[in-house]
């Protein structure tokens, strides 16, 4: 049986095959309000019955003023369980496991979305950011906390904290930009503090069943520092290791002649090597061959298949039964998908 399709239990969860759509988000969709709407049940519920055995839905904002964009989904109210578990109750039927990523800008924040923009040191270059305060760096501890009691009971089975990307999970873990002196900086374990008081907060509320993945920057700042930041971890009570880049302030690594993929995958090969829970890999993998092949060699335990699975939603199923599947055509000079998800010349939604 080709690897890809066979089942891994997580937990008490078995997921039945070893594609994972990634959370891609899909701007334009939610009000300013934070508020989901019909599209984004639709968008779900088609990948879901795709196949696929693992949906991260998109990044959702733990604070208003956190957010990437004015029209990215929110998870700081109560009010936006009613719209998540929309999406849940339409993704269920079809027998994936479904995490939410929770998430925060941090530095990065825009400041149409807010006048400061805060993280673990304020940027030099940049006069709108804030360095937290202890009192504030709790504060935020707690709405990433509150966001995943919120997730639960949603209906999802776990969520993806947004460790990557240069976010501000990643700034907190990376020396090049937390410079802290307190204990939420100076060492690998402080700067990882503030993603451990999370974990630590998440386990404790929500029970040892509810997954905890964490998408990491696994080149950030380089991919020596991505393998001890995933050996924490693990060791901290993460399930799930998603291994993706950590933005501007990260190395992509060389990768030998041998390895047929880009530096991002082979980063996610790498830190598989180094712990013994599961790792999803992602970036330009594309095809069921190239996929398989990574779960055959032991490379990975699972595949994120991102633009292509937005292209043809029925990926999975397209790829067991050997059926041509309309793969993503590479839009120049940036995927359409940014402007507006409607925009997609391939896939029509």
């Amino acid at each position: 049986m080709n690897p890809l399709f066979t089942a891994l239990k997580v937990k008490s969860f078995e997921i039945k095959n070893r594609v994972v759509m990634p959370p891609v988000v899909s701007f334009g969709w939610a009000d300013e309000n934070g508020y989901v709407d019909d599209r984004h049940v639709k968008h779900y519920e088609e990948r879901a019955a795709g196949g696929a055995g693992m949906i991260i839905v998109e990044a959702t904002c733990v604070k208003k003023d956190g957010r990437i964009v004015n029209s990215q989904p929110g998870i700081w109210s109560d009010s936006h369980i009613e719209g998540l578990s929309k999406i849940t109750s339409a993704c269920l039927a079809h027998g994936p496991m479904l995490l939410l990523q929770i998430h925060h800008s941090g530095l990065v924040t825009s400041p149409a979305i807010a006048d400061k923009a805060v993280g673990p040191t304020a940027d030099p270059a940049n006069s709108r950011t804030h360095t937290l305060s202890r009192e504030e760096i709790h504060h935020l501890q707690d709405a990433f906390i509150k966001a995943a009691k919120r997730a639960k009971q949603a209906g999802f089975h776990g969520v993806e904290l947004h460790g990557a990307h240069g976010f501000l999970l990643n700034q907190f873990a990376t020396h090049i930009i937390n410079k802290r002196e307190d204990e939420f900086g100076q060492t690998l374990q402080g700067r990882l503090k503030f993603a451990s008081g999370i974990i630590e907060g998440i386990r404790e509320s929500l029970g040892e069943d509810f997954i905890i993945g964490y998408r990491l920057g696994s080149n950030s700042p380089t991919l020596a520092d991505g393998i001890e930041v995933a050996k924490y971890l693990e060791k901290t009570g993460v399930d799930i290791l998603h291994a993706s880049h950590g933005g501007s302030t990260g190395v992509i690594p060389a990768v030998p002649e041998n390895f047929a993929y880009n530096g991002i995958v082979y980063s996610g090969a790498q830190i598989k090597k180094h712990v013994n829970i599961p790792v999803i890999v992602v970036n330009e993998i594309k095809t069921p061959e190239r996929a398989s092949y990574l779960i055959e060699h032991q490379m990975a335990d699972f595949v994120a298949i991102a633009r292509d699975m937005l292209t043809d939603p029925q990926w999975v199923k397209k790829a067991m039964n050997n059926e041509p599947i309309d793969y993503c055509i590479q839009c120049k000079p940036k995927c359409k998908r940014y402007e507006s998800p409607d925009l997609c010349p391939v896939h029509k939604g």
